[in-house]
């Protein structure tokens, strides 16, 4: 009997992260370890109709201890880790690179969740992702963002950029691991929520009622849609992706999209 694979990720407490960590569950057959600072309800009760399936840690991905001792725990649990999405984010703070109103520690905050902790998740992995015999993988979530420069949102920008980089450069250092960044579309999520309800204060108005625009034309892209893309790569994407940003709509990816 083939040994089921473990998927870490970070981010799954709600939206497109709580999406993949079902659809790894119960279309793909992994084992799943979740490290998130909070444990939703909706992930509760996933974790409860899972069984020994679903490890839930609580914690911030901001802290390299907690994302080691997460780690470790995994690995305890299950023996061995086969693949890590890093999909945890914040959008805040949001406003024009000028605005004093967003101060450098903002930044650095910002930074701390949507990169740096990007970097203790790969230091406490790739021991065991090295080991694997499935073959590690890396699924980083991007973003459109991440080629873009849309007005009032210069961190999150920039923290997306940075991360294809790290993708980019991880393809090269570690050349047993496979790693993706996926851009998974502006999916119906709660950072969406939170952009319309807070971003008529802080948003250039154009990019504010873009993103009104996307719901009320029903333009958003279901959680389950783009997340089974990257639970599909999480656990089959090819060498040659390997260091690429790939949208999850894209020919790329065709093949790994729901039929």
């Amino acid at each position: 009997m083939a040994r089921k694979p473990v998927v870490f990720i970070t981010g799954a407490s709600k939206g497109l992260g709580l999406a993949v960590a079902k659809l790894l569950l119960t279309e793909f057959g992994a084992n799943v370890v979740a490290l998130s600072r909070t444990e939703s309800p909706e992930l509760a009760k996933l974790r409860e109709s899972c069984g020994g399936s679903l490890m839930v840690l609580r914690g911030d991905v901001s802290d390299a201890h907690i994302v080691e001792e997460a780690v470790a725990s995994a690995l305890k649990e299950y023996g061995h880790l086969d693949s890590l999405i890093l999909n945890a984010a914040i959008v805040a703070p949001l406003g024009k690179i000028a605005s004093e109103d967003v101060s450098l520690d903002a930044w650095k905050a910002h930074f701390d969740v949507n990169f740096f902790s990007l970097i203790s998740a790969l230091r406490a992995a790739l021991p065991a992702l090295r080991k694997s015999e499935l073959g590690g993988r890396v699924v980083f979530v991007s973003s459109g963002s991440a080629v873009k420069g849309t007005a009032s949102m210069a961190p999150y920008n920039a923290s997306k950029a940075a991360m294809n980089s790290l993708c980019r450069t991880l393809a090269e250092d570690e050349q047993g691991i496979t790693c993706v960044a996926v851009r998974p579309g502006t999916v119906d999520t709660p950072m969406q929520t939170q952009l319309r309800e807070e971003g008529s204060a802080t948003l250039d108005i154009k990019v504010y009622e873009m993103f009104l625009n996307l719901q009320t034309d029903k333009k958003l892209i279901k959680p389950e849609e783009s997340g089974y893309v990257v639970a599909s790569l999480a656990l089959k994407v090819p060498n040659f992706l390997s260091g690429k940003f790939v949208s999850w709509d894209s020919d790329e990816c065709k093949e790994f999209r729901r039929e």
